[in-house]
């Protein structure tokens, strides 16, 4: 009993940890496809990682949390400037 609670606590740490690693290298692509553009759209975001507009939309504000982005809407559409 005491081993099996070991591995799935191990396994749960070791399972978000590479979550972690996979949304913070995610974060950086997103960064890096922010500096060719420099004022980009949470559509295009969408598009260019073949992602859902919603998924976009939730890593931008988390970089916008972060200090990365300032988000300006503009006719019901979403800029995202680099600071």
């Amino acid at each position: 009993m005491y081993l099996h609670r070991y591995i799935n606590r191990y396994s749960n740490r070791y399972i978000n940890r590479c979550l972690l690693m996979r949304l913070h290298n995610f974060k950086k692509k997103i960064l890096d496809f922010a500096k060719k553009e420099e004022i980009i759209t949470t559509a295009e975001t969408a598009n260019h990682f073949q992602i859902s507009w919603n998924t976009a939309e939730k890593y931008l504000l988390e970089l916008t949390l972060d200090n990365n982005f300032k988000r300006m809407k503009k006719a019901g559409v979403n800029l995202w400037v680099l600071k």
